[in-house]
């Protein structure tokens, strides 16, 4: 395993229900940290307080933070499995409704904690476990909707599986796949679209030739650059 991996790899595997317990009250706390204060406020030391352990227990289980948060955000695509597709009406004249249906349970996934998802998107780590995770749970997906694509009476395609990867994408929002902020490589920390790492702005404090001085805002200013 990479050693961006290892970096990224829980320490402690639990055997014991006790074990296990105190794995996930980690992680619930850690949900609870992340969503009130953010990534860079959330540290292993709040963590472990909102646990109710010590931060030498919290150690036990995870390296850092960053294993913390990628490991919730592994729970929370494979929370996103859908598991109703057998119980959905595909008689005639439903399709609207079966549309409904495989479109909301992806919705639905992610409306329970928006500023924790938030944090988990822009922040986690990729790691090899969470790329197979998204690669596994795309491919159920994908599989769930060809399957409804051959069984359904209103649509008529002559290969259901490249009609199931062409119409995936737009069907099923926020899936969870690689994409603009999702390295495709494990160990790397996805960013916004548009937003530059910090290192980018060592050395260029000043405007230059090609940039400009921004635009003053104070009112008392005379430098004749203000907005």
């Amino acid at each position: 395993m990479p050693s961006a991996d290892r970096r990224l790899e829980p320490r402690r595997k639990p055997r014991q229900v006790r074990a296990e317990l105190t794995r996930e009250r980690l992680l619930t706390a850690a949900a609870h940290v992340f969503a009130e204060h953010g990534y860079a406020a959330g540290t292993t030391n709040r963590i472990a307080e909102r646990a109710r352990v010590s931060i030498g227990s919290l150690y036990q289980y995870f390296p850092n933070k960053d294993a913390i948060l990628a490991e919730l955000l592994i729970q929370h695509i494979d929370r996103g499995t859908w598991t109703d597709a057998d119980e959905l009406d595909l008689s005639p004249g439903t399709l609207e409704a079966t549309a409904r249906a495989f479109i909301r349970a992806s919705i639905d996934n992610h409306r329970d904690d928006p500023q924790l998802l938030r944090v988990m998107i822009e922040e986690a780590p990729v790691s090899q476990e969470l790329l197979d995770t998204i690669d596994r749970h795309g491919k159920l997906r994908t599989a769930q909707l060809r399957d409804i694509i051959a069984a359904h009476p209103d649509i008529r395609v002559g290969d259901p599986d490249v009609a199931a990867d062409i119409a995936r994408p737009g069907v099923i929002p926020a899936s969870g796949r690689p994409s603009a902020a999702f390295p495709a490589r494990a160990g790397e920390v996805p960013r916004r679209p548009g937003r530059r790492s910090p290192r980018s702005f060592r050395g260029r404090a000043g405007p230059g030739p090609n940039r400009p001085a921004p635009p003053c805002s104070s009112a008392a200013c005379s430098c004749g650059s203000r907005r």
